[in-house]
């Protein structure tokens, strides 16, 4: 189902994205590849060519922390592409400060939710000429235990690294419902999943620990790129390749209306 199929992964130079995108290039996808740094992106493809012997691997380089970047990004990858089947927004950051980014954004909350929020919106032309196509977004089982608060989104109130990485992972969430629901007549699907507690440098330092295996972690990414058996489902919520139910509050169609309204606010300068 997937091969020839053209893949974008975001944070796809390290851990669970680099994971998802060897185990994709294995099945004859044809992948972009993006990170924060063009070496390291250079390198990664050199390693996923050597590994898979698929030669269909392309790279870009943008520091989602800027939502110039993104654009810039998603404007090369438009010029590039003629389709996009699969869009996988899995990179993401755990910041233990209160770090504000080029935009005025909290960093946590700006690269896990905003620049993919962006990017997305961006690509939907694309994607939707690559019908019937694919949106999936990493979230984390993390985003049960979060404090979510419209009024500290940007941590005006309070400062958490936990929260502040839990809230961005209910966002992936609640974005994908809503995206979900206004796409619902695009053929194109939307999920999202929670890759399990995997060894990564994120782990480490956001958790100080290590869990599973890289290829477990990118198990469930890879099941909602390529199997037949998902080709028709969206709003959903997935872990271990398995529809789950997320924290109830991500169900609250108000909430997720009034959380897309905000979001669309701070990025709609560079729409």
């Amino acid at each position: 189902m997937i091969k020839n199929k053209t893949i974008l992964i975001t944070g796809a130079t390290d851990g669970i994205g680099k994971q998802t995108a060897i185990e994709l290039a294995s099945f004859g996808a044809k992948l972009i590849i993006h990170g924060r740094n063009e070496e390291i992106c250079k390198k990664s493809v050199d390693d996923i060519v050597s590994l898979t012997g698929n030669q269909n691997i392309n790279h870009i380089s943008a520091d989602l922390s800027s939502l110039a970047q993104v654009c810039e990004m998603a404007e090369k990858i438009i010029s590039s592409y003629e389709k996009l089947d699969v869009l996988i927004n899995s990179a993401g950051v755990y910041e233990n400060e209160k770090i504000f980014t080029i935009d005025g954004y909290e960093t946590t909350f700006a690269v896990n939710h905003l620049a993919h929020f962006l990017l997305t919106f961006k690509l939907l032309n694309l994607l939707e000429l690559s019908s019937p196509s694919r949106i999936i977004n990493v979230s984390s089982i993390a985003h049960t235990n979060c404090e979510f608060d419209l009024k500290n989104l940007n941590s005006e109130n309070f400062f958490s690294p936990y929260n502040s990485y839990a809230l961005s992972k209910a966002a992936n969430i609640l974005f994908t419902y809503k995206l979900a629901s206004d796409l619902v007549k695009a053929n194109i699907t939307v999920n999202s999943l929670h890759p399990g507690v995997i060894t990564t440098k994120l782990l480490q330092k956001g958790f100080g620990m290590k869990g599973a295996s890289l290829s477990e972690g990118a198990e469930t990414s890879v099941y909602l790129a390529s199997s037949n058996e998902v080709e028709n489902i969206t709003g959903k919520y997935f872990v271990a390749s398995e529809e789950r139910t997320s924290a109830s509050f991500t169900y609250d169609e108000e909430l997720q209306q009034q959380f897309w309204d905000i979001s669309y606010k701070m990025i709609e300068k560079f729409l």
